[in-house]
């Protein structure tokens, strides 16, 4: 979402030439005619590439394809110690799914920032929640249905505020998911007795699906989907990942979601109020150039 600096290009310098002799190539004028942007690839890979069709696709019939063996297993669990809280004995199964990325894709809303040179903010994100116009991620449909004749409920975990909700809801029937009732969406700012919420953390929600439903999988874009993110620095987001390495194509399934994301703030210091070139400047920082 942020406008990426136009980098003038540098030529290798040319040997000598003769007063009469010309250039067999004229120079390239350097000068943008439009400001680029760090999303722009991202966002068409997302809205044009058979490769992330083909990925998504890949992860829900992976998932499928365990389900059956999660289902069997009386032990089996997505969620962690500190979230379970509670015997998993006679509890209905389900699987929690983040909303964002994970099932509707929104890169018509990240298309819309680039084309506008604008960033995200409130405003325009609930505008576009409210025309329900996301799609839903590839694959996700067929994964849903076939766990929801299983008797596997759905759970919908997401970042989206509850007063999103009734929108949220209308957006992902029109897609094609199946939701229960209204109780399946636990958006931002859903009380939890007992627990304090922890900025966006959704660990206090994962607790709550965990007092009433054994979670026999979890689907995200970002860590922060499958447990809590405790320190979101570079360092503090690879230990989780070794902790639970390889819970992930088991019990937690990632999806791509290279549009936004926690990791990107976390290579600033997650400091949001620097100018967007102190934030690109510390992105361009963190590249591995190996030389």
């Amino acid at each position: 979402m942020l406008a990426l600096a136009a980098c003038k290009r540098t030529e290798p310098a040319a040997p000598a030439a003769s007063a009469e002799a010309k250039p067999a190539i004229q120079p390239v004028p350097t000068t943008p005619t439009a400001a680029a942007d760090d999303n722009l690839n991202a966002v068409l890979w997302v809205q044009r590439s058979a490769e992330y069709k083909a990925l998504s696709e890949q992860t829900y019939r992976a998932a499928a394809d365990h389900l059956d063996a999660a289902l069997k297993e009386k032990h089996w669990d997505a969620l962690v110690p500190d979230e379970r809280g509670n015997a998993t004995t006679g509890l209905k199964p389900a699987v929690i799914l983040d909303v964002d990325e994970t099932v509707l894709d929104n890169s018509p809303y990240q298309a819309r920032l680039i084309a506008d040179h604008a960033q995200y903010d409130e405003v325009t994100w609930d505008q576009w929640v409210a025309e329900k116009k996301a799609k839903a991620v590839p694959g996700v449909v067929e994964f849903a249905k076939a766990a929801n004749a299983k008797g596997v409920t759905l759970l919908y975990i997401s970042n989206r505020a509850v007063h999103l909700k009734e929108a949220t809801l209308a957006n992902l029937r029109q897609a094609g998911l199946p939701v229960a009732d209204d109780s399946v969406f636990l958006g931002l700012g859903t009380n939890v007795p007992g627990c304090e919420q922890n900025g966006t953390e959704k660990n206090c929600r994962r607790k709550l699906a965990g007092q009433q439903y054994r979670v026999l999988m979890q689907f995200g874009d970002q860590l922060g989907d499958f447990t809590q993110v405790i320190a979101n620095t570079e360092d503090g987001r690879q230990q989780l990942l070794d902790k639970y390495d390889d819970w992930f194509g088991e019990r937690w399934w990632m999806l791509a979601g290279p549009t936004y994301g926690s990791w990107e703030p976390a290579l600033f210091n997650n400091d949001w109020e620097q100018p967007v070139d102190a934030r690109r400047a510390a992105k361009r920082a963190a590249l591995d150039l190996a030389r």
